[in-house]
C-alpha cells in the first residue's frame, strides 16, 4: 500500500494539481487510521509533498478559506483575528448520503440550481468515498458586500448561500427521489426505517441527504489527493460526466490529471447567487437564539472562571476529539456554577469557534435547548473518574492534586475552594 501511495504522489502532474489548490490554504495530513496532522501546516513545494507522504501521510484535507499566512492560525483565536488573517474562501456544499445513485442524483440538481443563478465557476469533485464535492470558487463572489470586504463574511454568508440552495432544491430533489425508488427502498438504501425519512405524509429529502454548514478552519480533501480509506482518487470531474462516473474510474491506475477543481474561469459570476441568499435569508432564516427557553438557575452563586479546576479551564481552550461530550460537560457545570441560560450560550458559542472544526451551530442549539428545558432537575456533570469523558479526553491528569483531596466532580472544586473573601466580592459584582 505504502508503494502505492508514494507512487501516485510521486507523478509531477499530481504534485501540480495538489499544490495549485493548497496556495495559500491551510493543509492538513490524513494517515491511515484516519488521524490528522500537526496544525497549522501547508504546502508550498512538491518535496513538501514528497516529505509528508515519506512520514506516513495518505491524504491532504485543505481549508475552505484562505489566508494571508497558514502558519499563524491557532486553535484559540478569536473571530477578530481569524478575519485579519483571512483573504477568501470557496462556497463550498458537501452532501452525505450512503447511497452512490442519490449522491449523484444530488449533485446533479445542486449544480443545475447554481446554474439558474449563473454561475460558471461550479467545480466537482468525486471525494473518493461516498459521494461528491461541488466548489465555487472567491473569485466568484463580489469583493464587497453592504459595503464589508467578502472575506469578513464568513461563515455567515457561506450558511446563507448552502441554507438557500438546499431551500431552493427541495422540491426538486423530492421529486427526483420519488423517481428514483420507493419510500421503503429508499429508507433501506440508507440504512433506516421509512418512518425516519417521512415528514407530514411524505419524503424529506434531507433527512436522506444531509448537508452540513461549516465553521471557521473546516478542510475539504483536496483534488487528487488519495481518501485514506479507500485509496481512491478525490477526482475532479466535468458536471455532465457525472451520471457515467463510477467509483472505478477513481483507482489511481486509471486517473489522468486533466480537471480542474475551484480554478476560476471568470470572475464575479456568483453575484446574482450571493444576492438571491441574502434577500432570502432576510425573510426566511430565524435566529435560534430567539427560541432558548429561560434557563431556572438553582440557588448557587454566579462563579467566574478564574475559579474553575484544571480540567474544565483547559476544554475551554478548544478541542480536536470529545466536542460532543465536551459540550456536555461544560453545560452542566456552568449551570452548576450559577451561570444563567445567557451567559451559558455565550461561553459554549465562543468555546465552538476555538475547537478543531467546530461542531454545527444547530447541535448546538438543539443541546442547549434540550438542558435549558430541564427546569427541575439539577443535571451535574460526570464525576472526574469516568473513563468516557475526562479519562479518554486526555484532562483526568490534569487534576491529579485535586483527586488527591478527595474532589470527585468538577464543581466541587470552585465550591469548596472558594474562600469567604472571593465569594463576597463575587456576590458585589453580581449585585452591580
Amino acid at each position: 500500500m505504502l508503494q502505492k501511495v508514494y507512487n501516485w504522489y510521486s507523478k509531477e502532474s499530481v504534485q501540480k494539481a495538489i499544490l495549485e489548490v493548497a496556495n495559500n490554504r491551510e493543509v492538513v495530513s490524513v494517515y491511515k487510521d484516519g488521524s490528522f496532522g500537526k496544525r497549522p501546516d501547508m504546502l508550498q513545494y512538491p518535496a513538501d509533498i514528497v516529505q509528508a507522504v515519506s512520514e506516513g501521510t495518505i491524504a491532504f484535507h485543505g481549508s475552505i478559506e484562505q489566508w494571508s499566512n497558514p502558519m499563524k492560525l491557532d486553535v484559540g483565536m478569536a473571530k477578530k483575528e481569524l478575519d485579519s488573517l483571512r483573504t477568501g474562501w470557496c462556497v463550498f456544499f458537501d452532501p452525505d448520503v450512503k447511497d452512490f445513485q442519490i449522491a449523484k442524483l444530488v449533485t446533479k440538481i445542486i449544480i443545475e440550481a447554481l446554474k439558474d443563478y449563473g454561475v460558471k465557476n461550479c467545480s466537482v469533485k468525486y471525494s473518493g468515498g461516498k459521494g461528491f464535492h461541488i466548489g465555487i470558487p472567491v473569485e466568484s463572489l463580489p469583493e464587497t458586500v453592504n459595503y464589508q470586504p467578502i472575506q469578513m463574511l464568513f461563515p455567515d454568508l457561506q450558511e446563507k448561500v448552502v441554507s438557500f440552495i438546499k431551500w431552493r432544491i427541495t422540491d426538486t430533489l423530492k421529486d427526483g427521489l420519488i423517481a428514483l425508488d420507493t419510500p421503503e427502498n429508499l429508507a433501506k438504501r440508507i440504512g433506516k426505517n421509512s418512518n425516519e425519512i417521512i415528514s407530514d405524509n411524505e419524503i424529506d429529502p434531507f433527512k436522506i441527504v444531509s448537508m452540513d454548514i461549516f465553521k471557521s478552519r473546516h478542510l475539504f480533501r483536496l483534488p487528487y489527493s488519495l481518501h485514506e480509506t479507500t485509496l481512491m482518487v478525490s477526482m475532479p470531474l466535468k458536471p455532465d460526466d457525472i451520471d457515467k462516473f463510477e467509483k472505478e474510474n477513481a483507482l489511481p491506475e486509471k486517473v489522468k490529471v486533466e480537471e480542474k477543481f475551484l480554478i476560476p474561469k471568470v470572475k464575479g459570476d456568483a453575484y446574482d447567487l450571493v444576492i438571491e441568499a441574502l434577500d432570502w435569508s432576510s425573510k426566511h432564516m430565524k435566529d435560534e437564539r430567539e427560541e432558548l427557553p429561560k434557563l431556572r438557575t438553582f440557588k448557587r452563586k454566579f462563579i467566574p472562571e478564574k475559579y474553575f479546576p484544571p480540567c474544565i479551564k483547559a476544554l475551554l481552550n478548544g478541542v480536536s476529539d470529545g466536542k460532543k461530550r465536551g459540550t456536555f460537560i461544560l453545560i452542566n457545570f456552568l449551570r452548576n456554577v450559577g451561570w444563567n441560560s445567557e451567559q451559558i450560550e455565550k461561553r459554549i458559542l465562543e468555546w465552538n469557534e476555538k475547537n478543531y472544526m467546530p461542531l454545527r451551530a444547530s447541535y448546538l442549539r438543539s443541546q442547549l435547548r434540550w438542558h435549558f428545558r430541564q427546569a427541575d432537575r439539577n443535571l451535574a456533570p460526570p464525576n472526574c473518574d469516568n473513563e468516557n469523558f475526562y479519562k479518554s479526553m486526555g484532562l483526568y491528569d490534569l487534576c491529579k492534586d485535586l483527586h488527591a483531596q478527595g474532589i470527585k466532580n468538577p464543581v466541587s472544586y470552585p465550591i469548596r475552594g472558594i474562600s469567604r473573601t472571593d465569594k463576597l466580592k463575587i456576590r458585589k459584582k453580581t449585585r452591580r
